[in-house]
């Protein structure tokens, strides 16, 4: 993924603290900054969704309508 130069003007704790956090892990503070906002926008979430889905069976809808013509049998 290509990656482009932004400039972004935040408070100074915030930055500070990104700082600090960024040397606890050994990582750059871009980094620190892209991890947070991929986690706050909810950009790695289909990602995972998409993985998990991968490994189950595929479902069709006339599988799902006779498991709930079975289940309404049972009762």
């Amino acid at each position: 993924m290509a990656r482009v130069k932004v400039t972004y003007v935040v408070a100074e704790d915030v930055a500070r603290a990104t700082r600090v956090h960024a040397a606890r892990m050994d990582r750059r503070d871009s980094e620190v900054v892209e991890a947070a906002l991929r986690s706050y926008l909810g950009l790695g979430l289909l990602d995972e969704l998409w993985a998990a889905a991968a490994g189950l069976p595929s479902v069709t809808l006339d599988d799902v309508v006779d498991e709930q013509h079975a289940a309404r049998a049972e009762r």
